[in-house]
């Protein structure tokens, strides 16, 4: 079996995965802090509003938030952000492996 062919392509295909899954693990580990800073601002709130400072409708923060969160939604976002990250890189599909390794094991 002749696999001299593929010589040219090891490399691409090696930095491809490991960039891949550098920022799959940093998209992973930032949409933590996110996630904790979101919680410590709703935390905020409620104690503001607890206390009679503020006032939340959330029946509307609900009604304005969950068209972002339909599937058609979400998995656009998706395919825009892999669309961004793969632009003009000839090893998209290593990168892509290596993107969903990072995030799991992020």
């Amino acid at each position: 079996m002749d696999v001299d062919w593929i010589q040219p392509y090891i490399g691409q295909l090696t930095f491809g995965g490991i960039a891949g899954f550098a920022t799959g693990y940093a998209l992973k580990k930032i949409g933590k802090i996110v996630a904790i800073a979101f919680g410590l601002i709703f935390i905020v709130v409620q104690v503001l509003a607890q206390m009679g400072y503020v006032s939340v409708d959330w029946t509307r923060v609900q009604r304005d938030v969950e068209p972002l969160l339909k599937e058609e939604q979400v998995r656009s976002a998706w395919d825009q952000l892999v669309a961004v990250l793969t632009r003009n890189l000839p090893f998209g599909g290593a990168f892509v492996a290596g993107l969903v390794i990072g995030l799991r094991r992020g």
